[in-house]
């Protein structure tokens, strides 16, 4: 009987580009209480109305990046999986939080593989509720809905560790040979009412100027915080001054307010400041995917060059990089072990 096991967790995505597969995903992510975090009724009549002309429209998004073997997304994290495999001495499976394969079948089959622990090795740097808490709450339901006796460990938010800030400075730094003008660390956006909620004093986030800089509690939750932490770290890494690199937040959904500057405010301003070569790295996933690919490295690129931009690089993210892997490998073995 093994010890432990690893589930290795992101977010998901459609089964296919078919529009029904992918108003079907939209739908479970959605209705989801931590993304959309409404009442149930006001939530259902919103999700209804986006899933009006969404699919449609998103189906065409995931068409133009799809790859011959499936998602980017869940390709990449197979491959993740099977490096994991082939370095840790106990069962690793995949799961993802929306679509398959989903976090109840990686229990179970873990479960059925004699594990007694199990590591939740999400993929999400930065904390958010509708990131870990999700996967973690979840993962928790399976756990008590078939009444198995294993532990839950959970990887904390790892935006702050040197060993991931130093591949993800290594993974950069070979873009930057080519020359730039410019790097723009962009990640996914949250409404700023997500960082309000979770704020553990209720009077710092966007309370107080400069919230991010001062000192606070609330940063072991705060996910701006720990995004501007993380493009500091890695621009300190890189040796890059404090005008070549700037951040922002992306994909944003709805009218509330989300939290800036936002990414196509940025590369406007930023083709006319007269930057001319602009990399883009997106630290909040470490596997590309539709914000990614699609997001930035298609509609993205266009705008900066419409824009008066002449080329955006995408750097990928961590991905399958060996070096990620062993990362990841390492703290499988280390993690402490839950009570």
């Amino acid at each position: 009987m093994s010890e432990r096991g690893v589930l290795l967790v992101n977010l998901g995505s459609p089964a296919s580009t078919e529009v029904a597969d992918v108003r079907r995903y939209l739908n479970q992510f959605l209705m989801d209480p931590c993304v959309v975090d409404l009442p149930w009724l006001p939530r259902r009549l919103l999700v209804s109305l986006i899933l009006m002309r969404r699919p449609r429209e998103s189906a065409a998004a995931y068409a133009s990046i799809w790859w011959d073997e499936g998602s980017p997304l869940v390709v990449i994290s197979r491959r993740v999986r099977d490096e994991l495999r082939s370095r840790l001495d106990m069962p690793v499976e995949l799961a993802m939080r929306y679509g398959e394969p989903s976090i109840e079948q990686g229990i179970l089959a873990l479960v059925q593989q004699g594990v007694e622990e199990i590591l939740l090795l999400h993929q999400y740097p930065q904390f958010a509720d509708s990131t870990i808490t999700t996967a973690v709450r979840e993962a928790q339901r399976v756990i008590a809905e078939h009444g198995l006796q294993v532990r839950l460990s959970v990887l904390p938010a790892f935006h702050d560790r040197p060993d991931y800030l130093e591949v993800l400075a290594e993974n950069t730094r070979s873009h930057l040979v080519d020359g730039f003008d410019h790097v723009l660390f962009s990640y996914h956006g949250l409404p700023e009412r997500h960082l309000r909620k979770v704020d553990p004093t209720g009077n710092h986030c966007l309370s107080v100027a400069d919230c991010c800089e001062r000192p606070s509690a609330a940063h072991s939750t705060c996910y701006r915080a720990q995004c501007r932490s993380v493009s500091r770290e890695v621009a300190a890494r890189l040796g890059l001054a404090d005008d070549q690199w700037s951040m922002s937040f992306q994909s944003r959904l709805g009218r509330d307010k989300w939290i800036e500057p936002y990414t196509e405010a940025q590369l406007d301003a930023l083709a006319a400041r007269g930057v001319k070569r602009l990399l883009v790295a997106c630290p909040a996933f470490t596997a590309d995917c539709i914000e990614t690919l699609e997001e930035i490295g298609d509609r993205g690129r266009e705008q900066f060059i419409n824009a008066g931009g002449e080329e955006l690089v995408l750097i990928p993210c961590l991905n399958d990089n060996p070096q990620w892997v062993d990362v990841l490998a390492d703290w499988a073995r280390s993690e402490p072990v839950s009570a």
